[in-house]
C-alpha cells in the first residue's frame, strides 16, 4: 500500500520530499503535523533555503535517524 502524498502546509502546491519531511520534524519537533516545502520552511523560519539544505547535509553526515 502506498503512502499518501503530503503537501506543503503553507502553499499546498508542492508534495513534501523525504528530506523536507525530516527537516520539518528536526526543526519543528517530531510531533509536528505541519510540513513545509523547502521554500515555505525557509520563509517560516526566516532563513535562506541554502541554510536549510546545509543543515540537511549536516544532519545526514551526523547519522541522524530521521534522514535514513
Amino acid at each position: 500500500m502506498s503512502k499518501p502524498i503530503v503537501k506543503c502546509f503553507s502553499c499546498r502546491m508542492h508534495p513534501i520530499s523525504k528530506d523536507e519531511l525530516s527537516i520539518c520534524k528536526k526543526m519543528l519537533g517530531r510531533k509536528t503535523e505541519n510540513y513545509f516545502c523547502l521554500t515555505c520552511l525557509a520563509d517560516f523560519l526566516h532563513v535562506a533555503e541554502e541554510d536549510i539544505l546545509d543543515k540537511i547535509e549536516q544532519f545526514k553526515g551526523e547519522g541522524c535517524v530521521l534522514f535514513k
